[in-house]
This record gives structure tokens, C-alpha cells and sequence, in this order.
């Protein structure tokens, strides 16, 4: 981090740090998430079904061919979840000192 990407955090909108750790750490978390949600994904059946139903589809007459995939579908639904509860917090975070816990976040929002 730069000292220029942190006076942008510190003076940006109330998830400009969301929005930084977004940029900076979507693609090492979606491929530490892509193992564990496929094998877990594999544990209930939801791939086999999935595969099974793209099955089915790619036998009809006339349909788009659709190149989906069910572990990336599901990683990336997470970290929009991950990061939209993670703006919350920090919108949190700047608008109530009360929510600034630890002595790194009472001296960042002085």
C-alpha cells in the first residue's frame, strides 16, 4: 500500500477501503476459497446436479450454449458478500467512534 492509497482510503468514501482490499485481494481469496467451496459443493451433490441438469439443457433445440461454472458462480457470490458485510463494518467504523476498537483504528480516525 502506498502512502498516497492510504490519504485516499483515509479521505475516500465511507468503503473506500473495502473498495481498495476488493481490488487488491479478490483474485488470492478467490483461489483460497475455490477449493474449499468446490469440495464442499462435491459433499452435498450440488455439482453432480448441476452437471446433470446442464446436461439436460445442452440437449434442447436452440439454446445458447452456456459456459458456467458452479464453484466460480459460488466463489464469486461470496466475496460480494464478504466485501458488501465488510463496507458495512467500516462505514460502521467511520461514523461511530464507539466502533473504533483498537488503538490502530482510534489513532487512524482521530
Amino acid at each position: 500500500m502506498t502512502f498516497e492509497d492510504a490519504r485516499a482510503i483515509l479521505n475516500g468514501p465511507e468503503d473506500a477501503a473495502t473498495r481498495y482490499f476488493r481490488e487488491k485481494m479478490s483474485p488470492d481469496l478467490a483461489e483460497a476459497m475455490a477449493p474449499v467451496v468446490d469440495d464442499s459443493l462435491s459433499q452435498v451433490g450440488a455439482v453432480q446436479s448441476y452437471d446433470r441438469m446442464m446436461g439436460q439443457y445442452a440437449a434442447l433445440p436452440f439454446v445458447p450454449d452456456v459456459k458456467a461454472d458452479l464453484t466460480d458462480h459460488v466463489v464469486e457470490k461470496g466475496m460480494d458478500g464478504i466485501f458488501h458485510y465488510m463496507a458495512k463494518e467500516e462505514a460502521a467504523i467511520r461514523a461511530n467512534p464507539v466502533k473504533r476498537t483498537t488503538d490502530l483504528l482510534k489513532k487512524v480516525f482521530q
